[in-house]
């Protein structure tokens, strides 16, 4: 198992690490190749629709292999992915979901919710770059 408690613990950290230098209250979830929930964490006062939203944003990413924002740019009406998200209940079509590759194959994905598009998308890039340090 490339996602082993330890590595997700300093996930983690990574991310609270760069909401906190961003001056953001964050909820962070990391789920497996399969999109099965490996680790959620809510800090400070982040949004409570967030709860629901960063999980399907790192399942979504890790069954589609794609970031949330392009599967969102895809699933429009004549998309390759059109209506994606009404034969998979749990795809979430919101920027901030990342997959994470090890030597070109799946192994999970994120999810960053509680800022605004860009905020999201920075920490959870801050995040992946983390990820691949620590799997080289």
């Amino acid at each position: 198992m490339i996602l082993t408690d330890e590595l997700c613990d300093k996930l983690c950290a990574a991310a609270h690490e760069k909401s906190k230098e961003l001056g953001i209250d964050i909820s962070f979830a990391v789920c497996d190749e399969n999109g099965l929930p490996r680790v959620y964490r809510r800090y400070g006062e982040a949004l409570v629709l967030s709860i629901t939203l960063v999980p399907g944003k790192a399942y979504t990413a890790a069954v589609t292999q794609c970031k949330t924002k392009d599967v969102a740019s895809c699933s429009v009406e004549g998309g390759s992915l059109m209506a994606i998200q009404t034969n998979d209940p749990k795809i979430t079509l919101v920027a901030g979901g990342y997959p994470l590759f090890v030597k070109g194959k799946i192994a999970g994905g994120i999810g960053i919710g509680g800022g605004t598009e860009e905020q999201d998308c920075a920490i959870a890039e801050y995040v992946v770059s983390v990820f691949e340090e620590l799997t080289k």
